[in-house]
């Protein structure tokens, strides 16, 4: 590994990453306050389970100085834990309606909204949270109101969480009617993308992040479209393609929508994750500062490409092709791949910090 990507990453496991985890725990705590039993179970297990997003998440916050770091990292922290609080609610509890699904999802549309009331987001549904998500969208408002230039990424922001919304409201419904209803919605997100591809580029948090990092350097409007333009969709759809990489027989299991099995076979897969991935590359390079953009690109391939739930489905060689379409090299000493578990120091690093 090169000296400069070493305290890249270094800064990233050992700075960013323990100031994420602080805040989860300080969510944890008010998660465990929620009186509903089934829902501070889901939002205890949304923290537990999706931690990673939360610290992937806040990637960028790597090239940040500290005194912009930390509010960054608290900004990734509540969306996200929101995002995923909702998640959980819509794949585990139960429900089919897309009344509820759309009501629920509001929450995130206010939470990139300074100043918008929260509602009633259970109105469909039984149950009290104790406050717990109308706690999540204020201080996700606060976070956004407080970035030097939110007005400048405000549209893109709440289109990205528009679009999210939508997808959550469709892929949550009744198997049939959710494949017909995102076919509809998502064929048309980019020339060339197939509307399963569209979909799940419409299901990332990584482009409001993207533009939270821009914003909290006071961008100006050719740098917000521009991240715009990178990280949505083909960043966004490399992102949530890699997390349905790795979930499929958890997906199959559960019987949810899967993005990936929609190609038909691990190799198909491969190739499509691939050709977006390099996509992906491609508009990081074109950024003001594209070796911070390919470095979250790589991070997150490397990261997701090495969990060992990709050798227990046996893809390992479907993943060693997606990451060598992004310039990461699988079988490189820094990520010494054991054969049948990854056991790469960065990895096991990553680990350490995360208990620690």
């Amino acid at each position: 590994m090169d000296r400069e990507l070493a305290v890249r990453v270094r800064r990233f496991l050992l700075d960013i990453v323990p100031e994420a985890s602080r805040e989860l725990r300080r969510l944890k705590r008010v998660a465990a306050r929620i009186p509903d039993a089934v829902l501070r179970r889901e939002a205890l297990a949304s923290i537990a389970r999706k931690d990673f997003h939360v610290h992937g998440g806040c990637i960028l916050a790597t090239f940040l100085p500290k005194a912009c770091a930390k509010p960054y990292v608290k900004l990734v922290a509540a969306f996200e834990t929101a995002v995923d609080y909702l998640d959980n609610l819509c794949d585990r509890a139960g429900h089919e309606e897309e009344e509820d699904f759309r009501a629920l999802h509001q929450a995130l549309e206010d939470a990139v909204t300074p100043g918008a009331q929260p509602g009633d987001y259970f109105r469909h549904r039984s149950g009290d949270d104790g406050g717990y998500l109308h706690a999540l969208v204020r201080e996700s408002q606060a976070s956004f109101a407080a970035l030097p230039a939110y007005e400048v990424v405000a549209p893109y922001v709440k289109e990205v969480t528009r679009r999210y919304c939508e997808l959550q409201a469709l892929k949550h419904l009744a198997p049939g009617e959710r494949e017909e209803r995102c076919a509809r919605a998502f064929a048309h997100v980019a020339p060339g993308m197939r509307w399963f591809e569209g979909a799940a580029a419409s299901g990332s948090t990584l482009p409001t992040f993207a533009l939270a990092f821009g914003a909290i350097q006071d961008c100006d409007a050719n740098r917000a479209r521009e991240l715009y333009d990178a990280y949505f969709p083909w960043i966004s759809g490399f992102h949530i393609l890699l997390d349905y990489f790795i979930d499929q027989l958890e997906d199959a299991t559960h019987r949810e929508l899967n993005f990936v099995a929609c190609y038909g076979d691990p190799d198909r897969a491969a190739e499509g994750i691939a050709a977006i991935g390099r996509q992906a590359i491609a508009r990081a390079g074109e950024t003001s500062d594209p070796d911070h953009h390919v470095f979250a690109i790589r991070a997150m391939c490397g990261f997701y490409c090495t969990r060992p739930k990709v050798f227990g489905q046996g893809l390992g060689k479907q993943a060693a092709l997606i990451a060598s379409a992004v310039g990461v090299d699988l079988e490189a000493d820094r990520w010494r791949l054991a054969r049948h578990a990854a056991v790469g120091p960065l990895l096991s690093l990553y680990r350490r910090v995360t208990r620690s």
